[in-house]
Parts: structure tokens; C-alpha cells; sequence
């Protein structure tokens, strides 16, 4: 019937009326298949003595890790300040990490990495939760770590920043961060986002802005409020495995930032989320600074105790998805401060949202 009415009208008409119809079919042009779950064990005791770090694993039974997260619950009293991010991190087994040679430094990788570290005060409140985002697509079926580290910082209160690269022709599709050693207990983790290895992100020091496509880098800062020669940061980046065809994939970033903590011993969230058309969530980013991370070189908060409680999929009112869960759409920054205050301090979250186009 439509090829006969087609026929009857002026050939403008009927290509119009073609594009019309053609519009109304979804073709592959509009597809993706892109999914997620996310898997986690739930929380696991800990720390539990002062100075010290636990590594607890999140591992995908079905698809490849694309990125991944963790929580800590920060107890009570004085202790709340000293239950830091130690890590966030791929693992070849869930044990093992990647802190020998740069580079790509595994490839299909299946496993994440939770490590928690606490100060000198703990409590029996402490616990440390991973979660491994487990991404399949039908375009993009392989995907490889590559890591890049460097002994920084080592100097207190100042920025240890370290940037991985994804290889050319690769997309970026979330990333990681360590710093070692665990038993300092002044030594953490306070940001792990997606960036651009370009002047205009200062090579890494900037970081992605909400509404930016196709970052391929991914950054990790340490933060000491002293002195140790022996600090290191690493950062990893998940991306794409090599051969794939990837120009029809669009990532998209989302990121917010909110002001605070500011006064001592308190918190602050960040939630932010993938809009519609963006693509679905495939993993995310943390920070707390001095603000701006998006304009400026990245700059740390307002003291030297800050540091992160957590950075993990979440609901859109900032709370830990569960075990199993396919439809997560939002990240959550979980931030706080130490003893002091820290004037002036922001907390940061990125989400990454995924379109293979196929």
C-alpha cells in the first residue's frame, strides 16, 4: 500500500514522505547496545587497626569491568576522620595489582579492587565496599588497562597527579586509582576523573566538563599532609581494546560540582547522572579540591587532611546501588574533611555514559 501511494505523488513528495517513514523505523543508526551491571560482595570489615588499608574485589561473572568504585563507612566520633580511599583500581584477579611497568598492563579484565585505608584513630564502624561496573557491547568486546604512575607526592599538602593515556583509535570508558604505601595513614587517594591528554586540559591536569565527548585520558591525584620520599600515585585508564572500529562510539561526560566540606570532621556528597540521549552509565569519577577542576589546573582542598569516603554508582539521591543492579544511571562523591577546616573546599562527580552506535 505505501510503495502505491509512493507511486502517486511527485517524486519531492514521496522522498519526503520516504524520510518520514524512514524515521519512524528505529535503524541502526539509533541502536545501542551498550549494557550494565553492576556486581558487589557488599562491605567488608575495616580497617581495624590505625595506619593500616584492606583490598576487598568486586569481580564480573558476565561482561568486562569499564570502570568500577568503592564506599566506606566512616564510623563515629573522632575516628570518622581518619577512613580514607586508598584505592579504586582494575585487577587481573582480584587480588593482584598493576603497579609494576607502564603501559597497557592487562587487557579483558574482569575484576575491581576496593582499598580502604584509615589514619590514626579506627572504630568497629569501618568497612570498605567495591563495586566492578561490568559493561558489555557488541561493538566494543575487548577493552584494555593502561597504567601510568610516578613517586609523587613528596612534599605535604600538595598535589600528586599522575595521567593515563588510552591508545589512539581506543575510547575511554572509565578508570582507576592507587596510592601507595597504605600505612601511613596520611597518604590517600582524592581524585580520579576523565581528562584530555591535550593543551586544553593542561595535559591531564584539567579536568573533563559536563557536556565534553570522547575523553581519552583518565587522571589520579595523591594527597599527603606530610612528607614521604617512598609516595606513589597511579592512574589507570580502561579503554577500548585495540582493533575496533570505534568512530560510531560517543562517550559523554556529566559532572557537578558542590561547595564544601568546609568545616572540620563533616562531609559532603556530589550525585550526578546520565541524561537522556547520553548514552548509559559505565563508570565514574571522584575529586575533592580547591574547586574549578574543569577550568583550572587541578589544585587541592583547603587542608591536608581531606580526603575521600567514596566515589560508586549510585540512585539519583546519592545511595549505593546494590548487588545486580542493570539500571544504574547516576554517581555519587562521597568527601570529607579532617580534623580542620578547609576553606574553600569542593566536592566533584563525573558519571561516563556510553553509545556504541551498533
Amino acid at each position: 500500500m505505501t510503495r502505491n501511494l509512493l507511486s502517486r505523488l511527485a517524486p519531492g513528495r514521496a522522498l519526503i514522505l520516504g524520510a518520514v517513514l524512514a524515521l519512524a523505523v528505529p535503524g541502526a543508526a539509533y541502536a545501542n547496545t551498550v549494557t550494565v551491571t553492576v556486581k558487589t560482595p557488599g562491605a567488608t570489615s575495616g580497617p581495624a587497626s590505625a595506619n593500616s588499608e584492606i583490598s576487598t574485589h568486586a569481580d564480573c561473572s558476565i561482561g568486562l569491568v569499564s570502570g568500577g568504585g568503592i564506599n566506606q563507612a566512616v564510623g563515629t566520633g573522632a575516628s570518622v576522620n581518619g577512613n580514607h580511599v586508598n584505592g579504586t583500581s582494575p585487577s587481573s584477579n582480584g587480588t593482584a595489582e598493576y603497579t609494576g611497568s607502564t603501559g597497557v598492563v592487562g587487557t579483558d579484565v574482569t575484576h575491581w579492587l576496593g582499598i580502604g585505608g584509615s589514619g590514626g584513630q579506627v572504630n568497629a564502624s569501618f568497612s570498605t565496599t567495591p563495586y566492578a561496573v561490568c559493561f558489555t557491547s557488541n561493538l566494543i568486546n575487548h577493552t584494555q588497562v593502561v597504567m601510568n604512575k610516578a613517586n609523587t607526592p613528596t612534599t605535604g599538602a600538595t598535589v600528586g597527579l599522575v595521567t593515563a593515556t588510552c591508545p589512539a583509535g581506543t575510547r575511554l570508558l572509565g578508570g582507576g586509582a592507587r596510592t601507595t604505601p597504605g600505612n601511613t595513614g596520611s597518604f590517600k587517594t582524592i581524585a580520579s576523573f576523565p581528562t584530555f591528554n591535550d593543551s586544553a586540559h593542561a595535559f591531564g591536569a584539567k579536568a573533563a566538563a559536563d557536556g565534553e565527548t570522547n575523553p581519552d585520558s583518565w587522571s589520579a591525584v595523591g594527597w599527603d599532609s606530610g612528607a614521604n620520599s617512598a609516595n606513589y600515585t597511579y592512574a589507570y585508564a580502561i579503554c577500548s581494546g585495540s582493533g575496533i572500529n570505534v568512530s560510531g562510539a560517543t562517550v559523554k561526560v556529566r559532572h557537578t560540582e558542590v561547595s564544601g566540606p568546609t568545616t572540620g570532621s563533616t562531609g559532603q556528597t556530589a550525585t550526578v547522572g546520565c541524561g537522556q540521549g547520553d548514552g548509559n552509565l559505565i563508570g565514574g569519577g571522584a575529586a575533592i579540591s580547591e574547586g574549578g577542576v574543569t577550568t583550572t589546573v587541578f589544585t587541592g582542598p583547603g587542608s591536608g587532611g581531606d580526603h575521600l569516603n567514596g566515589s560508586f554508582p549510585s540512585t539519583s539521591g546519592g545511595t549505593a546501588v546494590g548487588d545486580g543492579t542493570t539500571t544504574a544511571a547516576y554517581w555519587t562523591a562521597s568527601s570529607h574533611t579532617g580534623g580542620q577546616s578547609s576553606p574553600g573546599t569542593s566536592t566533584d562527580a563525573w558519571a561516563l555514559c556510553a553509545n556504541d552506535g551498533v
